[in-house]
């Protein structure tokens, strides 16, 4: 089975010898940690088998932890998903996306921080404003939201998905304020709220001059469609969270400097297979490789941290009675896999030398 880190291991420094002068240093961390993830580079510790007759030993690596490592996102996903339950209302939720237009995309590429948080604040106070409507919802709403920035077959193509209980606090707090459980707020007037408040939060920066103005004339894509209860709400957006541009199963093959990968088209539902050279390969999972230390999962509304007395108080009205309490760590245990017994730790492996990003 092709791994990513095998295209990694084999193809980048070729790649890195061409464009390594151009490249974020993000792009350099996440080819380096990509490629030693759960190998002896990031050191482990080695176990032994309690049981006499076995004494199986096995040598468990660290992970490398990059939120670009296909190895790691899933567990990631896993403790996202438990994490958040402390924070689902007894009711219906809507997944509600905002696309940036394609004309935008070249200016995102190379601004990304700016670009995403324009996008993350852009969207979330289109969404408020227009839910405080009396037409609406005519109260305030809360939000959980990630950032998503590539197609099925890794195209550059950034938007946020946010998924929001169905309904808000009435302005004095003392009433929940219900949405239809088919229809949360209307598409077509959440488009030009969204447009004019990035157009408006884009002046404000040196980039606005650099947008074609025909941008602002066109409709702008926003989405929203009802996804269940809060479990079927979180289990749909996990994998935007933690999902990376490509995971290792869809790799099928790497022959003649060439990748070949399977995606599902948008259009038709149907797997397709694309092969692309190496070094193309590796370009387009890099532009989905988010800058140092950016946030790409936030809240807003009565789900941002600072206002989590408001959760209580919609929680309260929408008759839970559930504390909220932090998920219990996970006790994680070693199982021999020869003969099921115990594993015990016999010692700790070093991390070798990294070299710096």
């Amino acid at each position: 089975m092709v791994e990513l880190a095998d295209i990694f291991r084999r193809y980048g420094p070729n790649y890195i010898d061409r464009f390594g002068t151009r490249m974020l240093p993000s792009h350099h961390r996440a080819l380096q940690d990509i490629v030693s993830c759960r190998t002896e580079q990031m050191g482990g510790h080695l176990y032994c088998c309690e049981n006499p007759d076995c004494e199986h030993v096995v040598y468990a690596y660290h992970s490398c932890g990059n939120r670009s490592c296909p190895k790691c996102g899933q567990d990631r996903t896993q403790r996202w998903i438990e994490k958040q339950h402390n924070l689902l209302l007894k009711t219906y939720y809507f997944l509600v996306t905002f696309t940036l237009p394609c004309e935008l995309r070249p200016i995102a590429r190379s601004n990304q921080k700016v670009i995403y948080n324009l996008l993350f604040k852009s969207s979330a106070a289109a969404l408020q404003k227009l839910a405080k409507d009396p037409r609406f919802i005519g109260g305030d709403i809360g939000m959980m939201g990630g950032l998503h920035t590539w197609q099925r077959d890794m195209g550059y193509h950034p938007h946020v998905h946010f998924i929001v209980p169905g309904g808000g606090l009435s302005p004095d707090r003392s009433q929940w304020l219900p949405s239809k459980a088919d229809f949360f707020v209307p598409v077509e007037a959440l488009s030009p709220i969204f447009r004019a408040k990035f157009r408006d939060a884009l002046k404000q920066t040196d980039l606005f001059d650099s947008v074609p103005a025909g941008v602002w004339k066109k409709d702008w894509v926003v989405h929203c469609k009802s996804v269940g209860n809060g479990n079927s709400a979180l289990k749909y957006l996990a994998p935007y969270i933690y999902r990376v541009a490509i995971t290792n199963n869809r790799i099928e093959k790497l022959e003649n400097g060439q990748v070949s990968f399977r995606f599902k088209n948008s259009d038709t539902y149907q797997w397709q297979t694309a092969t692309l050279p190496a070094s193309e390969f590796i370009h387009r999972f890099l532009q989905h490789v988010l800058p140092k230390n950016f946030v790409k999962i936030r809240y807003y509304g009565f789900l941002s941290p600072n206002k989590r007395n408001l959760l209580a108080v919609a929680k309260y009205l929408l008759g839970d009675s559930r504390n909220l309490e932090i998920t219990p760590a996970i006790v994680i245990q070693y199982i021999c896999p020869d003969c099921g017994g115990k594993l015990h730790r016999v010692k700790s492996l070093p991390n070798l030398t990294r070299a710096p990003p």
